[in-house]
């Protein structure tokens, strides 16, 4: 099924084909098969922290190879969208390197005063100071982009605090929302297909989560196959009113 019909599998990261430094067997397998057959999948994740070297090394410790062009997490998106709507615009950012790599990469200007954008992805580091800092540049007319909206993501410990609380902080303190370029928003579907000719009937979103994956899929108008262990299961699937395309156990299921 997959290989005849899809040539564009877009696979999440966290919760479906590793929790933290844990890999799931059943999705080292399937990717393996997939491999294999000469099938190279996308991997996408809404981690902004990561860069594309950090997360091939991630993988490549599960036995997971991944070339960079395949992968796109929601800092290299948030970076992408800057410059499509926001060119030459300097940016104060809130993250990691993972960030900082994705916005020097697209020759994006950071500073550190008087921005004309505010991007705000995962930051360990997080103090008052950054976030008053960034408070006072919306407040002051800078544009709110953040790179995710999660709440909270999985980890090997459990579930930890994500972006989108630290977001919800700032449009506390701002009465500003910002605008959220990682999944469940359909934009880095959008730059894997704009990039790459695909049309929308070529690509499938597989995921755990489907508040992000899932709808991601959904809201962009392509196929969707929910696997569970993850944040969403499957009694909850069958509650929703728009389901998933396909909805597994495992991804074993798919028959690669």
């Amino acid at each position: 099924m997959i290989k005849e019909k899809y040539n564009a599998i877009c696979l999440d990261l966290d919760g479906t084909v590793y929790r933290g430094i844990e890999p799931i067997p059943e999705a080292v397998t399937f990717i393996g098969n997939m491999q294999h057959r000469g099938i190279d999948p996308y991997f996408i994740t809404n981690n902004s922290s990561m860069t594309r070297l950090q997360l091939q090394e991630k993988l490549a410790s599960f036995g997971i190879k991944a070339d960079s062009d395949r992968i796109m997490t929601s800092a290299i998106a948030a970076a992408k969208y800057c410059k499509g709507n926001h060119d030459g615009a300097s940016v104060m950012m809130i993250g990691e390197k993972g960030l900082e790599e994705a916005l020097a990469f697209e020759g994006i200007e950071v500073v550190k005063e008087n921005p004309d954008v505010i991007i705000m992805g995962i930051d360990r580091g997080v103090t008052y100071a950054k976030l008053a800092d960034a408070c006072l540049a919306i407040r002051a007319g800078a544009h709110f982009i953040a790179t995710n909206s999660d709440k909270a993501f999985p980890t090997e410990r459990g579930l930890v605090p994500g972006n989108g609380s630290f977001a919800k902080l700032m449009e506390n303190a701002t009465g500003v929302s910002p605008v959220y370029v990682g999944k469940p928003e359909p934009h880095m579907l959008g730059f894997i297909q704009q990039e790459n000719g695909y049309c929308k009937e070529e690509m499938v979103m597989i995921g755990d989560n489907y508040d992000t994956d899932i709808l991601a899929g959904i809201r962009f108008g392509i196929d969707t196959v929910h696997v569970a262990g993850g944040v969403t299961s499957l009694e909850e699937i069958r509650a929703k009113q728009h389901r998933p395309t396909h909805s597994l156990r495992t991804l074993l299921e798919l028959g690669i």
